[in-house]
């Protein structure tokens, strides 16, 4: 048998012409035919071909694996009728599949053919002319493959499509060297860039913290998997009005080529979902939750004790946890009148104060009514005068100027964030309570003015009482 007969093909030699051993084109003829024979047997679509007569030319592997007809069956029979489609449509089929001589392009048909076995497989079909030297129609091809295969390729290229341009959440597919190649149209907002200039830039170039854990969980990914579940990651974004802190929800699948026998990573796909604003919220409730159990926990011990200016402490003690580093109470000596400030200038005495050294209790240091120098504007004056709130920081200054300037202000030279609340009782202000924070906490914000206020009002109560006891004995 000839190698064009392998391939599936009705080009036999004849009986008296010579087999061509030592003739260079027939050599080359039978190298380009079992070239022909292999890359028909290796396309993933079934395919066939008809001369202009009709006749089955060519017939591969797939349309023997769908079909159940082997090429030596298949090939010589004229047209479909009368084994691969029923008799009530053999001539519309035919008529379908051979127009494609004499029309510009290619055709796409939908129709059953029978199997060997005598079941029906409903494919779908695409065929076009094939042109002789003299461009006139010598015959057509015609590429078929199972209508649910077409379907389930065309589904998976649409859902693509679908994520790349109308998800409402991020997708991202990242190389192997952990670069963006791919970025839909949310995820590139997310990240406060363009579509195009985000791919291949490192990911350090986009996030300025989080970059480390995300690049972990993608290499975790390439190696081993896909996690079981997703995972929410804190990221600060490098957008052009400056860094914005964000709370993504991620899931990730490792990405492998269908085509090669052993799978080869290509990358990782990324699919996140900015839930920032629910995890605020879930932090604060938590967190309001949390000051809320402190209070009740500081009332009913202040409720034990003895003394009233010990209850002062309990009260500061109970409002440290999770809250500020260090605490101070200045009470005002002189007293101020109840309606308004003091006439003269305001004189505060250290009553107690949190160890600036190893954790511990608050100490009440104000037994000998000496006054705490603080320069004129110093906050926690600028907090009496006005019965107010005060906020002072020192952000963005070097450490040292950072100490230096909490030293100047009589606080731990660790402080950076300081809060200033007023004690009042009776209409009357009775001095300051100050918290402290160091360079590892964030600024105070509303919900924690409002926690050292709430706090304050226990601690003003206790003075209040601590005064009254102090003046009955």
């Amino acid at each position: 048998m000839s190698a064009s007969r392998r391939s599936g093909t009705t080009d036999e030699l004849g009986p008296d012409e010579p087999e061509g051993d030592g003739d260079p084109a027939s050599a080359e003829d039978v190298g380009g035919a079992d070239l022909l024979a292999a890359l028909l047997d290796g396309m993933d679509a079934a395919l066939c071909a008809f001369d202009a007569d009709g006749v089955v030319t060519h017939w591969n592997r797939e349309a023997e694996r769908i079909l159940g007809w082997s090429a030596a069956e298949a090939v010589g029979r004229r047209g479909f009728t009368g084994w691969a489609v029923r008799s009530a449509d053999a001539e519309e089929v035919e008529e379908r599949l051979l127009s494609a001589m004499h029309a510009p392009g290619r055709q796409v048909h939908e129709f059953a053919l029978v199997t060997k076995d005598g079941g029906r497989v409903l494919v779908r079909t695409q065929s076009a002319a094939v042109r002789g030297p003299d461009g006139k129609s010598a015959g057509v091809y015609c590429a078929f493959s199972e209508v649910h295969a077409q379907m389930d390729l065309e589904r998976s290229i649409a859902l693509s499509e679908a994520l790349f341009e109308d998800a409402s959440w991020g997708v991202v597919l990242v190389d192997a060297d952990l670069r963006p190649a791919v970025v839909n149209t949310h995820a590139a907002r997310a990240l406060g860039t363009g579509r195009t200039s985000v791919l291949g830039r490192p990911l350090g170039e986009l996030l300025a913290q989080g970059v480390e854990e995300l690049e972990s969980a993608l290499t975790h990914v390439l190696a081993e998997g896909a996690p079981p579940a997703p995972a929410e990651m804190w990221v600060s974004v490098r957008a052009p009005e400056g860094e914005q802190r964000r709370c993504w929800r991620s899931g990730f699948v490792r990405l492998a080529s269908p085509l090669a026998e052993e799978p080869v990573p290509l990358g990782v796909g990324w699919l996140f979902e900015d839930v920032t604003e629910a995890k605020q919220g879930e932090q604060e409730a938590a967190q309001l939750r949390f000051r809320t159990n402190q209070l009740h926990r500081a009332a009913r011990a202040a409720a034990e004790c003895e003394d009233p200016a010990e209850a002062a402490t309990v009260h500061l003690d109970f409002a440290l946890a999770g809250f500020a580093d260090h605490a101070l109470i200045d009470r005002v000596v002189g007293g101020a009148p109840a309606d308004g400030p003091a006439a003269g200038p305001v004189r505060l005495v250290r009553m107690a104060a949190t160890p600036s050294g190893a954790p511990g209790p608050s100490v009440l240091t104000g037994r000998a009514g000496l006054p705490v120098c603080y320069e004129e504007g110093h906050p926690a004056l600028q907090c009496v005068e006005r019965a107010g709130t005060v906020r002072a920081d020192a952000d963005g200054v070097p450490p040292e100027q950072a100490r230096q300037w909490a030293l100047e202000r009589q606080w731990p030279g660790d402080a950076v964030h300081a809060l200033c609340a007023v004690l009042r009782s009776r209409g009357r202000t009775l001095g300051v309570v100050t918290f402290l924070r160091g360079a590892g906490r964030s600024r105070f914000g509303r919900s924690d003015v409002t926690y050292a206020e709430d706090v304050a009002a226990r601690i003003g109560v206790t003075l209040d009482l601590a005064r009254a006891v102090g003046e009955n004995r």
